[in-house]
């Protein structure tokens, strides 16, 4: 799993939910280097969010051809949050947090959850390798569902930009086998491909 580069927004924490932000120069740098630190695998299936921040990501880390477009992995959708800080949304209501409050006129954690159950399935039948190219709520989300925790249980996972997670099995059983592995900004090179 990987969560797509810098932009604007990611950088003052701003709720970037359904609201299509451009990765920042940095941004665009981050996805070249987690193309290096993709480059070894040969995966057998690459999804992405249809927004222009995760498919972006995915482009220039060197996914070109054969990406598919998910929308089971859009962000959360914040609604009337949209756009807003934590800190401008606890003015109004103290305590409030993306996983214990609402998002009014927008999605709840089940319905991350049941975006996400979704992706875990195409996942599984895919059989082999996969790579997701998404946002930091709704993998936080899908890597609790993953591990058969509720989707609110993704609080417990903090995740950056331009970050690499791996999510696999011990046995039978479903782990997190690396989370929130930051690349190395300065090994990026562009022009990666695996067209």
């Amino acid at each position: 799993m990987v969560r797509h580069g810098e932009t604007a927004w990611s950088r003052t924490g701003q709720h970037t939910g359904r609201t299509d932000i451009p990765l920042t120069e940095r941004g665009r740098t981050q996805a070249h280097c987690v193309g290096e630190m993709l480059r070894d695998h040969l995966f057998d299936l690459v999804l992405t969010s249809p927004l222009s921040r995760a498919a972006t990501t995915a482009l220039l880390a060197g996914f070109g051809r054969g990406v598919v477009a998910c929308e089971d992995l859009r962000e959360w959708d914040y609604g009337d949050y949209e756009g807003r800080t934590t800190a401008e949304i606890r003015r109004k209501v103290p305590g409030w947090t993306v996983w214990t409050h609402p998002c009014p006129g927008g999605e709840t954690a089940e319905a991350v959850g049941a975006r996400a159950d979704r992706v875990i399935k195409i996942v599984r039948a895919a059989g082999g390798l996969v790579a997701l190219f998404g946002h930091g709520h709704q993998l936080r989300v899908l890597a609790a569902r993953w591990c058969g925790l509720a989707p609110n249980d993704g609080r417990l996972l903090s995740l950056d930009p331009a970050t690499v997670s791996v999510l696999g099995y011990e046995h039978e059983t479903s782990v997190i086998r690396r989370w929130n592995e930051p690349c190395a900004e300065g090994a990026s090179a562009p022009g990666v491909s695996r067209d």
